[in-house]
């Protein structure tokens, strides 16, 4: 268990089943170490101000990055590889009066803090809508930065070896590099 998980865990809250895309996307698509995670709606349906109440939404929030984190999980394979959150997108299906749409965000923000700490903090943006796929209440999606992925059967080294005239040691610098072949070689063969 990741200690995202563990976090979670603790705060009395699990992870659901991860759902499926309903229609032609990815539900995430990495680019080197950013992670773009698609929009999520919460199982909660009813428009705020009208069906549901602030407090109501911000569980439908809640309810919604759960589920986007499950989705996390099952591309990535543990949650401990997410470095920072970086933004968080909220749309709020809101009656025309209703104002408090980052006071719904809110739901999700605070848990994503309380998961992975300062690294949780991210950028936002919270917006009301007339309406969401599904009825939902609140739709969110979450850009992420991951660990570097290494792939050592791509790299290949050259060893130097010098002496440190003052302190008569000898050092060893190692330069990785990536060959277009793919070839390990003592020479240069790129």
């Amino acid at each position: 268990m990741s200690r995202v998980e563990e976090n979670l865990s603790t705060l009395g809250e699990s992870l659901p089943v991860a759902s499926k895309p309903v229609a032609n996307y990815l539900g995430c698509k990495r680019s080197g170490n950013t992670l773009y995670v698609s929009g999520r709606g919460s199982q909660i349906r009813g428009e705020v101000g009208t069906d549901l109440s602030v407090a109501e939404a911000q569980i439908a929030a809640k309810g919604a990055l759960l589920d986007i984190l499950a989705i996390i999980r099952d591309e990535i394979g543990n949650l401990d590889k997410v470095v920072s959150v970086e933004k968080l997108v909220g749309f709020v299906r809101s009656a025309p009066a209703i104002t408090e749409q980052p006071k719904v965000i809110d739901g999700a923000s605070d848990l994503l803090v309380a998961l992975f700490g300062e690294d949780g903090r991210h950028a936002r943006t919270a917006t009301g809508v007339a309406q969401l796929p599904f009825g939902a209440a609140v739709q969110l999606d979450l850009i992420l930065r991951m660990a570097e992925e290494r792939q050592p059967d791509q790299v290949y080294g050259r060893l130097r070896l010098g002496a440190d005239d003052q302190r008569q040691r000898i050092f060893v610098v190692w330069q990785a590099r990536i060959c277009p072949r793919g070839e390990y070689a003592q020479r240069d063969p790129c």
